[in-house]
């Protein structure tokens, strides 16, 4: 049996020497989500970016990155919402779309608040990992600007939001060690 290989996207070798070149770089894990964001920001298109992770056994989130700290801050715990969203997200393990901001409404309770940052679209993209959703990679834009394709491609990079993600509980991991050693 013969296998059939597609060439490697260059545009996407291009980014992970760039993601690698971020990992590398000192502020983690914001040096690689900020590289996470302009990726995302080429590839799909966003106004607002973040990426939260998430925590199963006390179903709480936590906002990692934001590209809008002011109105969407790095910060605290909040409680993960029953409903569509989450059922969609994290019970089968599938993207959020919304085009416009009457279906993000439906979910969000700061619509307003997207809407006056200019967005009326987004994509939740979940990152899976041993079965369970960690966290996700949100993205926001204009009425109407994830398309099929879009919605495709945002999917096609989640290795580059893993990776983000894992470096995030890989510093964090070595905090907690590091606070352990050091009251030892």
């Amino acid at each position: 049996m013969t296998e059939t290989t597609t060439a490697p996207n260059l545009a996407d070798l291009a980014a992970w020497d760039d993601m690698l070149a971020a990992l590398g770089a000192d502020q983690q894990p914001a040096s690689t989500l900020a590289r996470i964001e302009k990726i995302y920001q080429s590839e799909v298109g966003a106004i607002i970016f973040t990426v939260m992770t998430h925590d199963r056994q006390t179903n709480m989130s936590r906002r990692l990155y934001s590209s809008h700290p002011v109105e969407y801050p790095v910060s605290g715990y909040k409680q993960l919402p029953a409903g569509k969203w989450t059922d969609l997200v994290f019970g089968e393990k599938q993207p959020f779309v919304a085009n416009t901001i009457e279906e993000i409404a439906e979910v969000f309770h700061d619509h307003e608040l997207i809407a006056s940052l200019g967005c009326g679209s987004c994509i939740n993209v979940p990152f899976v990992f041993g079965g369970e959703v960690l966290g996700t990679v949100n993205i926001l834009d204009g009425t109407g600007a994830y398309t099929p394709e879009k919605v495709g491609r945002a999917m096609a990079l989640r290795p580059f939001a893993a990776t983000g993600l894992l470096a995030a509980t890989v510093t964090e991991q070595a905090g907690k060690i590091a606070g352990d050693a050091a009251r030892a």
